[in-house]
């Protein structure tokens, strides 16, 4: 019971003794449990389960946490199961322990695989309960400060993912305490040498500074006093990780990063921080563009703050941060600090509603992903340490990972709004949908019901849940469109017989006989091209002759009756145009016009794969195009353009404006049409327009 004595002085002082007893029950079983493990150090294995808890204890978490992080290996090393802690200490204990244990007793097909299904199992445990999170980053802390003991490849390894997942979620829950912690730790263990000579540099230059920061506290306390402002003035130091990130990040040297002079005021009431800004800004002059109120925008984790940098003595660059001692607590702790100073009827903290506002979003990244693999990759995209506020036109306030695009806006706003997008206007101009958004811009998106998302835009949105949207759609619009091409194959393919009326005992057969999961993926398989919708409906009936006579469906294309059809994003090609066929086996074909620079090389190189096709007489339906459009850009022009278009029966799909000279503008336009015919009457409509000097058919060739 030594082990315990250490913690339980830690947990007496803020805990009942009823709930110190069950901690010190929890200690016991985790005791026994571990008897004979060794750490790869040689301490008894006891010594971590204890060590996590009081990390935990000195943030005054409750008794369920503290038992679960002594009970955190148990399931994972020991033969006990999360039934047997459910019977000694009940189902909330045990589902923290479940939600923390890795998955090492299910068998995975690689080491990658169960380390990102052990990852997403962990997240998802901690949308139901944030105390998984918080006891896996104490676990994490301790075996970080513990790291001598391994194998240097394992060291590295560790401190990786430590650097890559862990430090930022701290940072997300706002924990800086912690994320430094990890920061610096994961630093020393992947460079032993650059940490030790960095370190060395900062003790170094940290005596030559002492004169220079004690003149300037002395003229901020001052100027402070000037104006009866009482406050805790404090230097702040960067952390050794912090220097390391912004040397190799900015190319800066040593002396460019320690040339700054940082301090922190703290004071009672908001008030009072924003007299200090005016009296901080009367002593020293103010640099442009490098003030920050994350006080009235609090950042994506709950942090507030008032940052501003000025021009101290001697020209020294002069950082400083004000705030209250609840935004310093806060700032240290996030959403830990719930539980280190919370009383009985306190409403959750900012760091506590963002943190579960952030949760929400990584349940829906979880539903939306195809694969443990995509939704980790979401959830690091995620993880980003620096956002922008841009504005609805109402004025709400969107909060956005830096080097987003109008796409990202779009689907923050709503995933319906992200899916329908086809324009943008960014203070009320004309904005590419790509562009990153700048910090306080107004963003007003333009949808259409007919339009959908486009697999291009992965290739320049930066939110997870932009990405994770888009890739759903596309996966389930191509099974929309392979299930309905393949429906519709196979019931050309019986004739006579209505798919219908055959028995279920038949389309069991069938689907068993083909090895599919249902008969929805036999569909799929035979719109994409990878089974005969002949042979199927043989299959199917048993009876070939009753198949000869067929009625034919209306088809856009001739001859591609049995294979699902795209048509190429590259030249748009509609009815009436000379037409080829690439055949990709099991995606179907791919239609471009005859002339299409990008499948020349192929046509020279594997003939056999491009086919001459023609279009059906009797084809219906919209098709897509692209359009330019150079005009002179007088107000209303833009607004008569679209108006021109949809009076000619067709829809705009996408629209990007980009400026060739002064005033003179370059429009480009995904539109719909039904066939070359009133494909031409829209541009002749077009070029009549007063502000038109040219409009052109477009295509991603004219770039090549």
């Amino acid at each position: 019971m030594y082990l315990f004595e250490g913690l339980k002085s830690k947990v007496s002082a803020y805990l009942p003794d009823d709930k110190v007893q069950l901690v010190q029950e929890a200690f016991v079983l985790a005791n026994n449990a571990h008897d004979g493990q060794m750490r790869s150090s040689g301490d008894p294995y006891i010594t971590h389960p204890v060590a996590v808890a009081g990390i935990l204890a000195d943030m005054h978490f409750d008794h369920e946490t503290l038992m679960a992080a002594l009970l955190h290996d148990v399931i994972e090393d020991t033969h006990y199961s999360q039934e047997d802690l459910a019977d000694n200490f009940g189902d909330v204990v045990a589902e923290l322990v479940e939600g923390v244990s890795k998955l090492d007793k299910i068998k995975f097909s690689n080491k990658e695989e169960a380390q990102v299904e052990n990852f997403r199992k962990m997240m998802m445990a901690m949308v139901q309960d944030i105390r998984v999170i918080l006891i896996k980053l104490a676990d994490r802390t301790h075996n970080m400060r513990t790291l001598g003991a391994l194998r240097p490849d394992k060291r590295r390894r560790i401190a990786t993912e430590t650097l890559e997942i862990y430090a930022p979620i701290a940072h997300r829950l706002g924990i800086h305490d912690m994320k430094n912690e990890l920061e610096n730790l994961g630093f020393e263990a992947m460079y032993p040498m650059r940490h030790r000579a960095l370190r060395s540099a900062v003790k170094q230059a940290r005596g030559n500074r002492k004169e220079i920061i004690d003149n300037i506290f002395g003229e901020i306390r001052a100027r402070l006093d000037e104006h009866g402002l009482g406050a805790v003035v404090t230097g702040r130091e960067k952390h050794l990780y912090s220097i390391y990130r912004k040397m190799r990040n900015k190319e800066l040297m040593f002396n460019e990063v320690m040339d700054i002079y940082a301090f922190r005021l703290v004071f009672e009431s908001i008030d009072e921080c924003y007299r200090a800004l005016g009296a901080m800004h009367g002593l020293y002059k103010p640099i442009e563009n490098r003030f920050k109120d994350y006080i009235a925008i609090p950042r994506t984790n709950g942090y507030q703050s008032l940052h501003t940098s000025l021009i101290g003595p001697h020209g020294i660059p002069v950082e400083i941060q004000i705030r209250t001692k609840d935004m310093d607590i806060m700032a240290d702790k996030g959403v830990a600090a719930h539980w280190l100073y919370k009383t009985p009827g306190d409403k959750d903290t900012s760091s506590q509603l963002k943190a579960r506002k952030w949760m929400q979003s990584l349940l829906e990244l979880q539903q939306s992903a195809s694969s443990s693999f995509e939704f980790i990759e979401n959830v690091k995209s995620d993880l980003f340490p620096d956002e922008i506020y841009v504005f609805t036109p109402k004025g709400t306030i969107i909060e956005l990972p830096t080097g987003s695009c109008a796409v990202d806006f779009a689907y923050a706003v709503h995933s319906g709004v992200g899916n329908t997008c086809v324009g943008v206007r960014v203070d009320r101009r004309n904005y590419s949908l790509s562009e990153p958004l700048q910090n306080g811009q107004t963003v007003q998106i333009i949808t259409s019901p007919r339009a959908k998302p486009n697999a291009n835009w992965l290739n320049f949105v930066v939110s997870a849940k932009a990405r994770a949207s888009i890739r759903q759609y596309l996966r389930k619009q191509q099974t929309e469109d392979a299930l309905s091409m393949g429906t519709r194959l196979l019931r050309h393919a019986l004739g006579h017989t209505n798919l219908d009326n055959i028995a279920p005992a038949d389309i069991a057969r069938v689907v068993k006989e083909t090895k599919h999961t249902s008969f929805n993926a036999l569909l799929e398989d035979i719109g994409l091209g990878n089974e005969l919708s002949a042979i199927i409906a043989r299959r199917l009936i048993g009876d070939s002759e009753s198949l000869a006579d067929t009625k034919v469906d209306k088809v856009a294309i001739k001859g591609t009756e049995g294979l699902l059809m795209h048509y190429s994003k590259c030249c748009y090609p509609i009815p009436d145009d000379e037409i080829v066929a690439i055949l990709n086996p099991g995606k179907g074909m791919m239609i471009h016009q005859h002339g299409c620079t990008n499948i020349r090389k192929l046509a020279k190189e594997e003939p056999q794969r491009v086919l001459a096709m023609e279009w059906s007489d009797n084809v219906e339906g919209d098709f897509k195009v692209s359009l330019r459009v150079e005009l002179i850009n007088h107000q209303g022009t833009l607004a008569s353009l679209t108006n021109t278009i949809t009076m000619c029966d067709s829809n705009i799909i996408n629209l990007a404006t980009d400026e060739k000279e002064s005033n003179v503008y370059f429009v480009d336009m995904e539109i719909t049409t039904r066939n070359r015919v009133h494909f031409a009457d829209i541009m002749r409509k077009i070029r009549h327009m007063d502000q038109v000097q040219k409009v052109s058919r477009h295509s991603q060739n004219k770039h090549n």
